[in-house]
């Protein structure tokens, strides 16, 4: 999973950092230029310093000229006015000659002004805007839908343009960032197995409604989720409310079966919401932790059969509404979870075949369109294979 868009990411990071250096360096080049061309040229100073050294001379003959008139006992007020004179006039002149030498290319105060320039570099609005478009274009083709990577650019432009980072750190601080966005959009899940035994203290079964469309492995997730529970010591029985599609009964009841977990089932026909209430008073009456509601598959544009999930919630009232949907599918799985969303109000995603996904931009939009947190990942085709869904584990597969 992630294989394309992480590849493609690093990329895109890669030539946005080139870019900044660069400019970095023609800035650095600038800045240098106009430093030398504030300093004196070679021939001039050395003229100035030859004038300054004459002016000492003759102001040293003055002293000591002065010295001899005070040795003399004549005019020795006037002397000791022009001494303080040129005293004060030489520690002037000290002190301009120390400003001065602080100037010359070496010196810290020099050096510290020109390498400010070098050892860090700024992303330009310019640079990222080249670079945007790009960006963009990367996340649409791994399955990021079109709100979502327009989101991302713009948020990651309002992080970056303008920030400093040390030369060394741009890369690293462009991923980190672009880490941070993903992780605002994407929701942690709660502790489902806490909140299954918190409830039990009640005596009264977690409910869990399963939707989704046919063919996105909802019947096979479900029997992975009851497994999941099981190895947990938590007891589940299954409710086969899918009396629409031909051998799906059979099929959650071979699940059932092959697992040792109890389902509950009507002929093909009946009314799913009769066969989630019937599941969820066996529970009761034999103390089990958790009832798990499967449902007919149904096309997110069928507006009838959304409605009659909304009968199935509002006769079960479930604990928990989870989506399953394909990671592979894309934009198909967004409209999906949106319809679902807007029908039923889902808690949450469950998303298949995450093993096959190389590019995982599915979950991204899915988490983003429904502000929703994934719960599991299907990732085989065997009951262990589903894990619980972590976005800082996704976000560290991405590279970032």
């Amino acid at each position: 999973m992630f294989a394309k868009l992480k590849e493609k990411l690093k990329d895109w990071t890669k030539n946005i950092t080139k870019k900044a250096e660069e400019t970095s360096k023609k800035e650095s080049k600038k800045e240098k230029e106009k430093e030398k061309a504030k300093i004196p040229s070679v021939s001039k100073k050395a003229e100035k310093k030859e004038q300054k050294k004459e002016e000492k001379e003759a102001k040293k003959e003055k002293k000591a000229e002065a010295k001899i008139l005070k040795e003399l006992n004549i005019e020795t007020e006037k002397y000791e006015e022009n001494l303080k004179k040129l005293e004060e006039e030489t520690k002037k002149e000290e002190e301009l000659e120390e400003e001065e030498e602080e100037r010359k290319p070496g010196s810290k105060s020099f050096f510290q002004r020109i390498t400010s320039g070098i050892n860090k570099v700024k992303v330009s609005e310019k640079e990222y805007d080249d670079y945007s478009e790009e960006l963009e274009n990367i996340l649409l083709e791994n399955n990021v839908a079109l709100e979502v990577a327009e989101r991302m650019v713009l948020d990651l432009k309002e992080k970056l343009v303008g920030r400093e980072f040390l030369k060394k750190e741009v890369e690293s601080g462009i991923k980190s960032l672009f880490g941070d966005i993903i992780g605002d959009i994407l929701i942690n899940p709660p502790d489902l197995l806490m909140e299954i035994k918190g409830k039990n203290i009640n005596s009264n079964p977690y409910v869990i409604l399963f939707c989704g469309i046919n063919g996105s492995g909802k019947t096979t997730t479900i029997a992975k989720v009851a497994n999941y529970l099981k190895s947990k010591n938590i007891s589940c029985l299954m409710a086969a409310a899918d009396t629409f599609r031909a051998a799906s009964i059979e099929q959650i009841k071979e699940h059932g079966n092959k697992l040792g977990i109890k389902v509950i089932s009507h002929d093909y026909g009946s009314d799913p919401a009769s066969v989630g209430f019937d599941a969820i008073q066996y529970a009761k009456k034999n103390s089990i932790d958790c009832v798990l509601i499967d449902t007919a598959g149904r096309m997110h544009t069928q507006k009838n059969l959304l409605r009659e999930m909304e009968k199935i919630v509002k006769v079960c009232k479930p604990d928990k509404k989870l989506f399953i949907g394909e990671s592979i599918t894309g934009n198909d799985a967004v409209e999906q979870v949106r319809s679902f969303n807007e029908a039923i109000g889902i808690d949450g995603i469950i998303l298949t075949k995450a093993d096959i996904d190389e590019k995982g931009g599915t979950a991204l939009s899915v988490g983003y369109v429904t502000k929703k947190p994934i719960f599991y990942l299907g990732t085989g085709q065997e009951y262990n294979d589903i894990e619980p869904f972590n976005k800082n584990k996704f976000i560290e597969k991405l590279g970032l």
